[in-house]
């Protein structure tokens, strides 16, 4: 219980700091959408003869600031498809 109180506290102004950037130029919403991955580029599945030596599940959701990444990111792409009217495919 204490240990959450303390994480939140010291997690809680940068989550609004994610929270709280505006999309408004279209370099930088390139650049989210290219450094914010669309999947959970930490899972994996290692193969040996075809078979399942060991499987790493996506670690994403540990990150404490997954959500926030994830809002940004959908921001961008709306941000190039709506405003820009860019293809935004290449991203998805």
């Amino acid at each position: 219980m204490i240990m959450s109180l303390i994480m939140n506290r010291i997690f809680l102004p940068i989550r609004q700091w994610l929270e709280s950037i505006k999309i408004n130029d279209s370099q930088k919403a390139h650049t989210l959408c290219q450094l914010i991955p669309a999947t959970c580029p930490f899972e994996r599945k290692i193969t040996f003869f075809q078979r399942t030596v060991l499987y790493i599940p996506p670690l994403c959701k540990l990150n404490p600031f997954y959500e926030q990444l994830v809002e940004l990111r959908f921001k961008a792409l709306a941000y190039l498809a709506d405003e820009c009217g860019e293809d935004i495919t290449i991203y998805c």
